[in-house]
């Protein structure tokens, strides 16, 4: 493991809780070794206890604010007048970042099933940033949803988004496998269904739906990447 963080890159607080939240029949459809229990539990049940961001949301937030070339705390950072004045598109709730994010005026929330990411109702050239975390699993086309993310971007836009990615493996569908859920133990909600686990080779499918340019931020590896499309400006 790597230097595990110390302050909440949303709220700059020190008080971070730890609490595991993977189960055994999850450990074990997803073919987890103990390494990898230990820094995904890390990634899911690290958490902030005064604006409870998880370490996904820390990353995407880092991610985020790495695009735009701000270093401090994001509760500063979506209340500057440049980012102000973004559209913003939130992709169902992005972990803890919408408390953040809907302080933005043009910010959207455009949650599922209302909204289908593989079918955004949404005009071409929208929005300067696409955001969705730990959402891209569950859907049954990725590429599709990634290519509607790009599709609703203004050219330099950015897609940034989270998703679980066990990196010492690659990707894999679950199709022919028995149905495996995330959520809680015992959850078999339709939208909370895996299609796909990620592994290192994540990447490939931005470039696959159209994106040129592709990043990997990360703030605690292994346990916390989050991916950036970047939308060409030609």
């Amino acid at each position: 493991m790597g230097n595990k963080i110390q302050l909440c890159t949303c709220c700059g607080s020190d008080q971070i809780t730890y609490s595991s939240v993977l189960w055994d029949s999850l450990i074990n459809e997803w073919g987890l070794s103990s390494y990898e229990v230990e820094y995904i539990n890390r990634q899911q049940g690290c958490t902030c206890m005064k604006c409870h961001a998880n370490l996904r949301s820390m990353a995407l937030a880092k991610a985020i604010m790495k695009c735009f070339n701000y270093n401090g705390l994001f509760k500063y950072f979506i209340k500057l007048p440049r980012i102000q004045q973004l559209k913003i598109l939130e992709i169902n709730e992005a972990g803890s970042l919408t408390q953040y994010l809907s302080n933005n005026p043009n910010h959207t929330l455009a949650s599922y099933p209302q909204v289908d990411l593989m079918c955004l109702p949404f005009p071409d050239r929208s929005y300067d940033l696409v955001v969705h975390s730990d959402t891209l699993e569950h859907i049954h086309d990725p590429i599709k949803a990634l290519s509607e993310s790009m599709r609703v971007l203004n050219p330099g836009g950015f897609c940034c988004f989270t998703i679980p990615i066990v990196v010492d493996r690659l990707t894999r569908t679950r199709e022919g496998l028995l149905p495996s859920y995330h959520g809680e133990s015992g959850s078999s909600k339709a939208d909370l269904l895996v299609y796909t686990e990620y592994g290192a080779d994540a990447w490939k499918q931005l470039v696959q739906a159209g994106f040129d340019e592709c990043r990997i931020y990360s703030l605690e590896y292994p346990a916390a990447q989050a991916l950036v499309g970047v939308k060409s400006t030609n």
